[in-house]
């Protein structure tokens, strides 16, 4: 585990103490949280931008004209 210093605002520090309290946790389990939502998150975009990609390349060919009719789509919401 690594310790790391950083400098915040004393009213956001304050802020984060007595959330860390409600909660009953430390300050420092809550950056770390914060942290691993964010790594999360930017994991998640990653595969999901990666498969729009693998999608896109299986797309041949796409025209307005080649849009459903109205009867068309309403049958294929029912398959």
């Amino acid at each position: 585990m690594r310790n790391v210093t950083i400098s915040i605002p004393d009213d956001v520090y304050r802020l984060a103490r007595v959330r860390a309290a409600e909660e009953g946790t430390s300050v420092s389990a809550l950056v770390t949280r914060y942290l691993r939502r964010l790594s999360d998150e930017d994991a998640a975009f990653d595969r999901l931008a990666a498969l729009e990609q693998r999608l896109r390349t299986q797309i041949e060919q796409f025209r307005g004209g080649d849009r459903l009719d109205r009867q068309a789509a309403h049958e294929r919401a029912f398959r």
